[in-house]
């Protein structure tokens, strides 16, 4: 028996870097408005408070639970958390609004939920043993908001609930549990998808059964488009399909029929849905005030977002001295054209730096890890985080058609914050199980098994025969644990 190098955990490192990133809230607060706070207002205590006290928890609890979790994802969490409470605080002071203590209450929830997800999960890779009950749960999250007075529309789209006063959004909970699906089904069928099928010329064409599992992703697209007139939630939950599927196979093949698919389905929402007819319309020609007859543009909230973009230049306006009070829904859908404009480009730019910095995390945690499971769904997990931001980012610049997505830990929007900060805690928890210090065979058996087929079936053989005995293998040693 050998045994790996001990890997360093880290653990001050990141205790330091959390500290910082807490301090980001109280004094971008300061920055806002330094005499407001001096002349007693509590806000921004009790924002530092909780994510003070939520991060230490978070990190006390990593420190027994997941001792060897890479130590830079709660940091960079916390500091997007902490600059998207501390933007939210300053379009309040403009709109009297009161979200900031909305956002502050579901913060320390978030907060809790990812302690509870870091105590309760030992090893990520039990979440395999429930990959179809995944499937049936995101199915009756997106089916909850059409229950008749359970479910409510606001702003043409119903994909909310409401309980007990309060709105929450299940299909921010259903991203999760479809990328739960989504590894388990692929890691278990990813040997089927890749030799199945027949090949013409440097073209692999899987069997039609095996194009079951992408069908019915674009039929949940679709339903969603159609009865919850969503656009964000559509390009999401495909999106994340797509982008798990050739993280599993690296077949372009399937690349090509997945936007097959969306050009197909993006004709017949156009054409039949009302809803995504407007929301492409009011793109295209945001800037024609003969459209709808609005009195800027085609679609003011997309205009008022540009022109506050621009008027952020380079450097920005600085906190508390631009009008983000002049875009809709600044503090959730437009929470990006507010920081461009207090921030400028190089806040902006930092911002995402930050982002870029944390999916790249989540990245190198399936990189790590040695089961085909955890692999995926910390991929999968990291590729929600892009592909939310692009849709994001994308619509308020007109790349593309605005969707109402939020933008990940910094938008107002509780159900979105609930949703992100598991996802954080899944990937502390991977990159825990990547970087831990682990016992191995110097001279498996697997590796006579995989010499003996690859004489007699070729080297792609003994590739999957390895693939799938590590499987086991990890399964095995995570089962027993």
């Amino acid at each position: 028996m050998s045994t790996q190098a001990v890997p360093r955990s880290r653990a001050i490192t990141g205790f330091v870097l959390s500290a910082f990133a807490v301090a980001l809230c109280p004094l971008a607060m300061w920055l806002i408005d330094a005499e407001l706070i001096a002349a007693g207002d509590t806000r921004w205590r009790t924002a530092t408070i909780t994510l003070a006290v939520g991060t230490h928890v978070i990190y006390l609890v990593s420190f027994f639970r997941a001792r060897y979790a890479d130590p830079l994802i709660l940091p960079l969490v916390v500091a997007l958390n902490s600059v998207g409470l501390a933007m939210i605080y300053r379009i309040d002071l403009t709109t009297s609004a009161d979200a900031g203590e909305s956002q502050v209450m579901w913060t320390g929830v978030a907060m809790g939920a990812a302690m509870l997800v870091l105590v309760a999960l030992k090893n990520h890779r039990v979440l395999r043993k429930v990959t179809y009950i995944s499937l049936a749960v995101s199915i009756v999250l997106l089916l909850l908001p059409l229950i008749p007075r359970l479910g409510l529309e606001i702003n043409g789209a119903r994909i909310w609930v409401s309980v007990a006063g309060r709105t929450f959004q299940p299909g921010e909970i259903a991203k999760i549990t479809l990328a739960i699906f989504f590894a388990g089904y692929l890691s278990t069928h990813r040997d089927l998808i890749l030799l199945a099928g027949k090949r013409v010329g440097p073209v692999h064409l899987p069997r039609f059964k095996d194009l079951a599992p992408m069908f019915i992703a674009w039929l949940v697209s679709i339903g969603v488009l159609v009865f919850q007139r969503d656009l964000g939630s559509a390009i999401l939950f495909f999106g994340l399909f797509m982008a798990m599927l050739f993280l599993a196979t690296g077949q372009i093949t399937w690349i090509a029929l997945g936007l097959l698919f969306v050009a197909a389905g993006g004709f017949l929402a156009y054409n039949f849905i009302s809803h995504v007819h407007y929301r492409i319309s009011s793109w295209i020609h945001a800037f024609d005030p003969e459209v709808y007859n609005q009195p800027v543009g085609g679609s003011g909230q997309i205009v008022q977002g540009v022109f506050g973009l621009a008027s952020g230049g380079l450097f920005g306006r600085g906190w508390g001295s631009g009008r983000p009070d002049l875009v809709a829904y600044s503090n959730s859908d437009m929470i990006v054209t507010a920081l461009g404009e207090e921030l400028g480009l190089l806040g902006l730019g930092a911002i995402l730096m930050v982002f870029l910095l944390l999916v790249s995390r989540g990245f190198r945690a399936a990189l790590g890890v040695r089961d085909a499971f955890g692999k995926l769904l910390a991929a999968g997990l990291s590729a929600v985080i892009v592909l939310q931001l692009f849709v994001v980012i994308g619509g308020v610049t007109r790349l593309i058609p605005l969707t109402g997505l939020t933008t990940p830990f910094m938008s107002a929007g509780g159900s979105s914050l609930l949703a992100n900060w598991v996802i954080a805690a899944l990937l502390i928890a991977i990159s825990h199980s990547a970087r831990a210090p682990q016992v191995v065979d110097a001279f498996s058996d697997q590796d006579a098994v995989a010499g003996s087929i690859a004489a007699s079936e070729g080297h792609e053989g003994a590739t999957s025969v390895i693939s799938r005995i590590s499987d086991e293998q990890a399964n095995a040693a995570g089962g027993g644990r």
